[in-house]
């Protein structure tokens, strides 16, 4: 019976210490509830927020894409003769201007080949003369003729072949030399003195990088958002803080197999600092009228809705609204605010509605474009 008792009291004593515990968490919980609803309270202490004055200002529908830079006019230069390589008077990087000498071949062959090619032209322009004279004309009575006389005379006399030879000759000691075709910049030059030049290869590029293009690749669907004449702004990824503007030139009318559609378009202005081949970031901008505008800071998700704090009376205040078309740089208002009200950008992240304000900085410059 003891031990019948003794059993009965050490549960009713564990009931109670359960219970005891339960009730512990159960307030622990209800005071970090409480905090955190706290925490979302308006501060008691002033807010310090930067803002700007909401006016209708011009929107640009953009266009995002990836690009390369190449040159509007890029030449690869070849010698046409496999001799050795006798002088070189250029470097990579070096800027060149048209006729510039680049590089020439040994000449001494050449030159040789043409004299032989003159000598030999002399000899049958003689022949032909005995061959007309034996026919009862001279040389000088060429244009007499008759056209089946001359061809037969030219044949006998081998002066076709000759003057072929000797234009050939004149031909291969002209290419021994290599001149710059335009002003430009040389590039992928590898070759060496007293080498041959390389056989499958350019000796080197001329690119006119005074004038560049940026190419890139728009999908068969954002067609419709762009055309000639348009806007682009380029950044490359190597350079920061480095803008161009282009204008878009040419529109390739061929869709690949991914569904993309090439498109060129002419950098204006100086092109310092770009090189053919560098990766860029293309912004294509297209003006959509005058819009409300706020930068994409200004917006803030409360209760997954859209929400943008005014300034007024040194209060925050709560806005939902609704956005249209964006950008890089901001979201068109198309419901809840008015042109004038003072929108807040900065400092708005642990803001609540009337919470206590003070406007540091009351409007600002932004680029909407």
């Amino acid at each position: 019976m003891k031990y019948l008792i003794r059993k009965r009291n050490l549960y009713r004593l564990w009931f109670i210490s359960s219970i005891l515990s339960v009730a512990c968490s159960g307030d622990g919980e209800t005071q970090q509830t409480a905090e955190e609803h706290v925490q979302a309270l308006p501060p008691t202490e002033t807010a310090e927020v930067k803002a700007f004055l909401l006016q209708e200002d011009v929107f640009n529908h953009e266009l995002i894409s990836n690009g390369t830079i190449v040159a509007s006019q890029k030449a690869d230069l070849r010698f046409e003769e496999a001799e050795v390589i006798e002088e070189i008077f250029v470097k990579n990087g070096q800027r060149v201007q048209k006729g510039q000498k680049i590089a020439q071949l040994a000449q001494f062959k050449l030159q040789n080949a043409l004299k032989q090619a003159s000598d030999n032209l002399e000899k049958a322009k003689l022949e032909l003369q005995d061959v007309l004279i034996s026919q009862g004309f001279t040389l000088a009575d060429s244009l007499k003729v008759p056209q089946e006389t001359m061809k037969i005379a030219k044949i006998k006399s081998n002066y076709e072949h000759s003057l072929i030879q000797y234009e050939l000759a004149k031909h291969s000691l002209s290419r021994s030399v290599l001149y710059a075709p335009y002003d430009g910049v040389i590039a992928n030059l590898s070759a060496k003195k007293y080498n041959l030049p390389p056989g499958n290869e350019p000796f080197c590029t001329v690119i006119a990088n005074d004038a560049m293009d940026a190419e890139f690749t728009v999908l068969e669907t954002e067609l419709p958002l762009i055309r000639q004449g348009d806007r682009v702004e380029l950044s490359p990824f190597s350079i920061q803080n480095y803008h161009a503007t282009a204008v878009i030139d040419e529109i390739n009318p061929l869709v690949d197999e991914n569904g993309m559609v090439k498109v060129k378009a002419r950098i204006r202005g100086a092109v310092k600092g770009l090189y053919e081949g560098m990766n860029i970031r293309v912004r294509v901008q297209r003006s959509a009228g005058k819009q409300l505008i706020v930068p994409k800071e200004a917006l803030v998700l409360r209760n997954n809705r859209k929400v943008v704090f005014t300034a007024k009376n040194n209060k925050a205040l709560w806005n939902y609204v609704q956005t249209g078309m964006e950008n890089s740089m901001g979201y068109v208002i198309t419901e809840g605010l008015h042109a004038g009200d003072s929108v807040i950008y900065e400092g708005n992240l642990n803001l609540a509605h009337e919470t206590p304000v003070k406007v540091i900085k009351s409007a600002i410059e932004m680029s909407k474009n």
